[in-house]
């Protein structure tokens, strides 16, 4: 096992083609996420109006959930691929058992979330009995059974902090893909199946997950060495351990649930908006304007993913050549990263620009086209002007987490979204105008860049600068 450890390729490979490795398949899979994710929007879409205004009111609480996941996925992989640069077997070993345990953990959170919290979550915001209805359902079906998508995360996570990406992209891949072809089936009723609605876009979800998280176990057992899950027999659950997961974790988990916070302040701000640069009645503008909200993240998804990909794939990298002690690769890997980040992103504004008529019409029917598209056109253009500045926040902040330092990632992450983003989103939904709101993005992400700016040189001096110096 020692002489498995010596030769990760983390520690060997040139890093341009090491980053390019790890990174192409998660940004692949992430790319079928969402897609999945968007597909899912345009079948509910489809289906009634009144589904698409739900799924974009339940987008804070499973945003909430994918957060946990998420976030604690960040603080394992990380110290997985720290003990795996130090070849600590032990450190490995250890750090994998505790986050299967806190996953477990979380699961059961988001169970009693289900079952307690999705009816009056719907209720505090909806403006009908039908969407309030739709999304409380959405919700019960994805949180009651979330086993499957923490497995998945759990176990995908253990595989990427190895380097082995590519059976990660497929785990995700299989999840999504089955996704995709039970969306149409359940959610209309096509072969011979019942017409379930929202339901069946939820059940196809939950379906999709469980056999992702199946198979990201099988693949872990079969072909994961260096992480020797077959010793979990007499494990002892580590507070230390699971401590330091969460130290590095908990700052991620709460970075992306401050984006939960901003969706739901956002989707408030709409709801109380006196909208006047429309035809549609006060209640339907309100409505729309959610409904271009939740499509903009759907869409927005497909483009950052693959950063996110990149991301998942520079993480353990980073992590690796920090304990391994070596400057030079982990300074390539950031800049390769942000220059790669910085052209994908790039690429989506001139999509954002160039179609947003086309884009938007896959979330429409010949009922409300003519309304999405009038208040969601001026939308898209908007706010794409500010991704190719996001980049450098987005890899900035993975960064910060790959070192160790996730409340770094955390303050700044907060102080776009809530202490700029939301306050002038309110400040400038009092013109009346929605096209006004959008602008609130451009101005929180260009003051995020700035405070990346001087995070970076403060996590360069103390944690990349002395690593030359040793």
């Amino acid at each position: 096992m020692e002489a498995v450890m010596k030769e990760n390729k983390m520690g060997t490979m040139p890093v341009n083609k090491l980053l390019v490795s790890m990174a192409l398949p998660m940004m692949a899979s992430m790319l079928v996420q969402a897609m999945y994710n968007i597909v899912d929007s345009i079948f509910v879409a489809k289906y009634s109006a009144a589904c698409m205004t739900a799924i974009s009111l339940v987008f804070p609480l499973q945003t909430l959930m994918i957060a946990g996941g998420t976030g604690i996925g960040v603080g394992m992989n990380a110290i997985l691929s720290r003990y795996l640069g130090a070849k600590d077997q032990n450190g490995v070993n250890k750090t994998a058992f505790n986050g299967i345990a806190i996953y477990t953990i979380c699961y059961f959170i988001f169970l009693l979330a289900g079952l307690f919290v999705a009816e009056p979550f719907m209720k505090a915001q909806a403006s009908s009995q039908e969407i309030a209805d739709a999304g409380t359902v959405y919700l019960k079906i994805v949180c009651c059974f979330s086993m499957g998508m923490y497995t998945q995360f759990c176990f995908e996570r253990m595989l990427q902090s190895t380097g082995k990406t590519i059976y990660s992209m497929i785990t995700q891949m299989t999840g999504a893909v089955i996704n995709i072809v039970l969306d149409p089936i359940l959610i209309f009723g096509l072969l011979g199946a019942p017409r379930m609605g929202m339901a069946g876009a939820a059940v196809a979800t939950v379906i999709g997950q469980c056999a992702a998280g199946i198979l990201a176990v099988i693949l872990n057992l079969k072909f994961n060495h260096e992480i020797q899950l077959r010793k979990i027999r007499g494990f002892i659950p580590s507070g230390h351990t699971m401590g330091k997961i969460l130290y590095i974790g908990v700052p991620s988990i709460i970075m992306q649930s401050i984006g939960s916070v901003m969706v739901l302040g956002i989707n408030t701000i709409f709801s109380h908006m006196n909208i006047v640069d429309t035809t549609l009645s006060l209640t339907e503008a309100r409505d729309t304007a959610i409904a271009i909200f939740g499509i903009y993240f759907k869409l927005q998804s497909f483009i950052f993913m693959p950063v996110f990909g990149l991301n998942n794939g520079m993480v353990p990298i980073v992590a690796f050549c920090l304990g391994a002690g070596n400057r030079e690769r982990l300074v390539k890997t950031i800049k390769l990263s942000i220059c790669y980040a910085f052209c994908l992103l790039l690429i989506g504004t001139i999509i954002f620009q160039c179609i947003p008529d086309k884009l938007l019409a896959l979330f429409a029917n010949e009922s409300n086209l003519e309304h999405i598209l009038s208040m969601g056109i001026p939308a898209l253009r908007i706010i794409s002007i500010h991704f190719p500045v996001a980049s450098f926040c987005i890899i900035s902040l993975s960064v910060f987490q790959a070192l160790g330092n996730g409340v770094l990632s955390m303050a700044v992450s907060f102080c776009r979204q809530l202490i700029v983003l939301v306050p002038l989103a309110f400040l400038l939904s009092l013109t009346q105008h929605v096209s006004s709101v959008w602008l609130s993005f451009v101005a929180a992400e260009s003051i995020s860049f700035i405070l990346c700016v001087f995070a970076f040189r403060y996590m360069y001096k103390k944690a990349i600068k002395p690593l030359g110096q040793a």
